[in-house]
């Protein structure tokens, strides 16, 4: 520190000193301060040596840690982050890296973890979680486009190379249901957001293909909003990109919705689950119990789906603290992810785990349509496509009776 004496011809008085002096005392203990503080600052909670251990043990370590972690592979993990970094939908800081920026989202959605967890595993303050996490949720999502893209017109190679749906079903290019996710609202929408069970949750309208990708999500419905509904307000409106159905070809629904052109769903009052086709009643008895149990087989795509994505992000099991719109979506990215993982790596162990057994679904007892989709005219056409299917397989079933 250094002194400035001023020379004057004015007369100095012993008040003046004093203040001098004391300004002067300020002064030298605020350099004091400072220079204790550079001799005994911490390193910073972002460059904590914790933080670059656990990313390490993460990379390096087991594959099935970082699985456990990140909820997929390594190099499906690796290349996710090249294309956020290539596309400059994330960048890395001074502090963090995107692979670290990606592995604290990874560790929210696929660990169902508390800020204060994530915090003390990655050594960074919770404000730091926060900005990050929504930084990367964003990022997924703009991904959702290109990743969740609509059905290729062809016959599916699970029906073409299956005799028990093909030729009856060469024309269905998918599966679409509703998937109720646990919602946290505000009080005042707490009433509009109350499934038939009394949860509060959220309705997500998806449709899938029998590789077991989404082609389509829409969450954030009120949870007391049936699932025709939800399909009848995306089919009227165009902002919603629902994927054209071409003529000819059509999704298959559960009975919720109501058979029409594009959708084609079980015959209602007949056996449809798989435990209703076991014991002394295994076999059909006619072409619409037939053509339901197949129907049911195939429909369980989106079902194996909804377990896939559930089991993989455990956060959309419970209702996470998060605003609604952040709530939405934290699905919406989910998807992406799911089927980001499916074409990098087709042995994952978690589609691996559902295999191609159906999942079993019981029946809910005002599970009917209620909201007519399309014309009258239109709903016959479909209902003649529906019995002509059910009648060829019929048929063909009574003398292939090894081919059920």
């Amino acid at each position: 520190m250094r002194c400035k004496f001023i020379f004057t011809d004015t007369p100095i008085s012993m008040d003046d000193i004093d203040l001098e002096l004391d300004e002067m005392e300020l002064v030298a203990a605020a350099a004091g301060f400072y220079y204790y503080s550079c001799l005994t600052k911490q390193p910073s909670r972002g460059l904590s040596p914790r933080r670059c251990e656990f990313m390490t043990e993460v990379l390096n370590g087991h594959d099935d840690f970082c699985q456990e972690m990140l909820r997929m592979d390594k190099h499906v993990f690796h290349k996710l982050c090249d294309i956020l970094r290539q596309r400059a939908l994330l960048r890395d800081t001074s502090g963090v890296m995107i692979e670290e920026q990606l592995a604290i989202f990874l560790n929210i959605v696929g660990q169902n973890e508390r800020n204060r967890v994530i915090q003390e595993r990655f050594q960074h303050s919770g404000e730091t979680i926060s900005r990050h996490f929504n930084n990367v949720l964003k990022a997924i999502k703009s991904l959702s486009r290109e990743v969740l893209q609509p059905p290729q017109l062809t016959t599916p190679p699970e029906i073409h190379n299956n005799a028990r749906f093909y030729p009856y079903f060469k024309d269905c290019i998918g599966v679409i249901d509703g998937m109720n996710i646990p919602a946290h609202v505000p009080a005042k929408d707490q009433s509009r957001f109350r499934n038939k069970k009394g949860i509060l949750s959220q309705n997500v309208l998806a449709a899938c293909t029998f590789d077991l990708q989404f082609i389509f999500i829409y969450p954030g419905w009120e949870g007391s909003v049936t699932d025709s509904r939800v399909l009848r307000a995306v089919l009227d409106d165009p902002d919603q990109n629902f994927p054209q159905i071409p003529q000819g070809k059509y999704y298959l629904v559960d009975k919720g919705y109501l058979n029409t052109e594009g959708f084609i769903a079980p015959f209602l009052g007949v056996r449809y689950q798989h435990y209703e086709f076991r014991g002394a009643n295994q076999l059909p008895r006619n072409a619409k119990e037939l053509f339901n149990h197949r129907h049911c087989f195939m429909r369980s795509a989106i079902l194996r789906s909804f377990d896939v994505l559930k089991t993989r992000f455990p956060i959309l099991k419970l209702a996470p603290q998060y605003s609604f719109q952040i709530q939405r979506d934290i699905v919406i990215a989910a998807c992406v992810l799911h089927n980001f993982i499916r074409h990098e790596e087709r042995n994952d162990w978690i589609f691996n785990g559902v295999g191609g057994s159906p999942v079993e679904e019981m029946s809910d007892i005002d599970e009917l349509p209620d909201v007519p989709m399309l014309s009258s005219i239109e709903g016959q056409v479909a209902l003649s496509l529906r019995d002509s299917i059910a009648a060829s397989m019929w048929d063909d079933f009574l003398t292939k009776w090894d081919e059920w």
